[in-house]
């Protein structure tokens, strides 16, 4: 299994839930609003016996004319048409924002995907649509409610025998989480309940998720099996370490 960190970049994010850019050698935390989060954008593309993953999609910004996303793949040497699944831990702007292309005034967005099959829990789009902006952008998903490229999922299962995928909610009320089993390997992402390092140490409660407290107990539970079971980790919105390995 090779693992690909697509770091997007680092962005403070305040109450009005803007990502704006943020330069670790230059800028200072202190001069952005009161409460501001530091966070990296960080999808991953896993590269199995079987398939070429995505997880999430980032914020679907580009770089150099091509999306953000579709760039850092073929800087990785991946080409985005090879792409076979992309698995979504939900649909907020910052990991749904490259789920699709840019329509150029021509009705419904494309796919950012053509071949690839996405794979969303059905309860986490519907309630995209309900909630709407500011946490979702309906317009970016609207090219998944009648796509074939897209496999709704309804609570926990196993897709093609080795990726195994659970609701947590918690961050979200149907986020969820992925275990991917390869070659003896287990890689884990847990989204927005499991996004840096240092949360995985702590008893933090965030403000920011549905249930904290339920997020906390999560990621102590991982955090003890996948150090018992020598997982490794993916933090998408960690600014240092994208990966982590038990041993």
């Amino acid at each position: 299994m090779q693992i690909i960190p697509l770091s997007e970049g680092a962005f403070t994010i305040d109450k009005t839930k803007k990502f704006v850019p943020f330069d670790l050698e230059k800028d200072d935390l202190q001069q952005r609003p009161t409460g501001s989060l530091l966070v990296e954008v960080q999808p991953f593309a896993i590269i199995t016996t079987e398939d070429i993953l995505v997880l999430d999609t980032g914020l679907g910004f580009e770089k150099d004319g091509m999306l953000q996303l579709h760039y850092n793949l073929r800087n990785a040497g991946i080409d985005p048409a090879s792409v076979t699944k992309v698995l979504m831990s939900h649909l907020h702007k910052d990991h749904a924002g490259g789920i699709s292309g840019d329509c150029t005034g021509r009705g419904i967005r494309p796919l950012s995907f053509p071949n690839a099959t996405y794979y969303i829990q059905r309860r986490e789009l519907e309630y995209a649509f309900e909630k709407g902006p500011t946490s979702y952008i309906p317009d970016e998903l609207e090219c998944l409610r009648d796509s074939p490229r897209v496999v709704f999922l309804d609570g926990d299962g196993i897709i093609d025998g080795y990726i195994k995928y659970e609701i947590t909610g918690a961050h979200c009320p149907w986020h969820q989480v992925f275990w991917i089993v390869d070659g003896g390997e287990t890689a884990f992402f847990g989204g927005d309940v499991a996004p840096q390092l240092q949360q995985m140490k702590s008893r933090f409660v965030a403000k920011y998720d549905y249930d904290g407290k339920k997020a906390m107990q999560l990621r102590q539970q991982w955090w003890d099996q996948g150090q018992r079971e020598g997982w490794t980790f993916l933090f998408y919105h960690d600014v240092k370490t994208p990966t982590w390995r038990a041993f």
